[in-house]
C-alpha cells in the first residue's frame, strides 16, 4: 500500500532572500519533484519551512509533515540533503534511525546518497556532523579553499 501513501518532499532554508518564496526553496522543490518523478514516487506533497533555522524542529512545515507521518499517511520523506531535515545531528539521526522507522517511513537525502531502504548508510551520521560543522564554520579563506578543492 506504499503507492497510496504520501511521498513527503521536505524543503527548508534558514535565510529568507527577500522574495515571496526564496530561490533556494524553488530550486529544492524542482530537484525533489524531478527526483520523485524519475524514481517512481507518486502522490507527492511539499512540506516547506522557508526562513526557519534547522537547529530547531519547531517548524510549521516539519510539524505538519510529522503529523501526517504519525497519522500513517506518509510512506517516504525526501530531502535535498541531510541538513535540510535538520542541523542538530543527534536529533536528525533520531528521526532517521528511530522515529521514521517506527512509522515505516523511508528516508532519502538525495545529495548525500542516503536511502534507509539501502544498507550503505554507515557514513550518514558523519556526513550530518560534517554538514553541521561546515555550515557553522565562519566564512574564512579555509571555507573558500574547501570549495575550490571540490
Amino acid at each position: 500500500m506504499l503507492k497510496d501513501k504520501i511521498t513527503a518532499l521536505y524543503c527548508r532554508l534558514s535565510q529568507d532572500d527577500g522574495l515571496e518564496e526564496s530561490n533556494s526553496i524553488t530550486n529544492q522543490k524542482s530537484m525533489l519533484l524531478r527526483y520523485s518523478q524519475d524514481n517512481g514516487f507518486d502522490n507527492t506533497q511539499f512540506y516547506v519551512d522557508d526562513g526557519v533555522s534547522g537547529t530547531t524542529f519547531e517548524r510549521d512545515g516539519f510539524k505538519a509533515m510529522m503529523s501526517d507521518i504519525e497519522a500513517g499517511k506518509v510512506g517516504t520523506v525526501i530531502t535535498k540533503d541531510l541538513s535540510r531535515l535538520g542541523r542538530d545531528y543527534l536529533k536528525t539521526g533520531e528521526y532517521i534511525e528511530i522515529i521514521f522507522p517506527d512509522y515505516d517511513v523511508r528516508y532519502i537525502a538525495i545529495n548525500d546518497n542516503v536511502d534507509t531502504f539501502k544498507s550503505e548508510n554507515e557514513l550518514m551520521a558523519f556526513k550530518n556532523i560534517f554538514n553541521d560543522w561546515y555550515h557553522s564554520f565562519p566564512k574564512t579563506n579555509f571555507k573558500k579553499q574547501l570549495h575550490k578543492s571540490q
